[in-house]
């Protein structure tokens, strides 16, 4: 599950298998959908709150490297890890077929859920995954 490679919106590498050992968040995303802009403020809050214990990665995709860029700047948390997908192949590996969408993976990457979440339903799952 972990065996990706894919780059930041800053332009560094970012390997999947840094996110093994423990909980991680990824947020997949588009710079067009509204629901996606709608959870910028739950998303953030909860890397502000849990980023110590669970790993938070966003995955900005459908749409070309400038918009993924300018979404991406608009995240305050910067505990988030922004991922520019332009090409959907982080989309892909994971069988993420609609945005948004969070994958939820424990310390071992199996997937606790996958799915739409409101801002109280991954602030519950996140909150198990740390032991809170």
């Amino acid at each position: 599950m972990l065996d990706f490679s894919s780059q930041t919106v800053d332009g560094a590498a970012f390997e999947g298998s840094s996110l093994a050992g423990r909980p991680a968040v990824l947020w997949f995303w588009a710079p067009w959908c509204p629901t996606c802009r709608r959870q910028i403020a739950g998303v953030s809050a909860a890397a502000d709150q849990f980023a110590d214990e669970v790993a938070f990665v966003g995955v900005g995709s459908l749409d070309d490297s400038e918009a993924i860029d300018d979404f991406a700047a608009d995240v305050p948390a910067r505990e988030i890890a922004q991922l520019a997908d332009p090409d959907g192949e982080v989309w892909r590996h994971f069988g993420i077929t609609e945005q948004s969408t969070y994958v939820v993976l424990d310390a071992e990457g199996r997937t606790v859920t996958s799915g739409y979440l409101d801002d109280a339903e991954l602030l519950d799952v996140v909150g198990d995954l740390a032991g809170s």
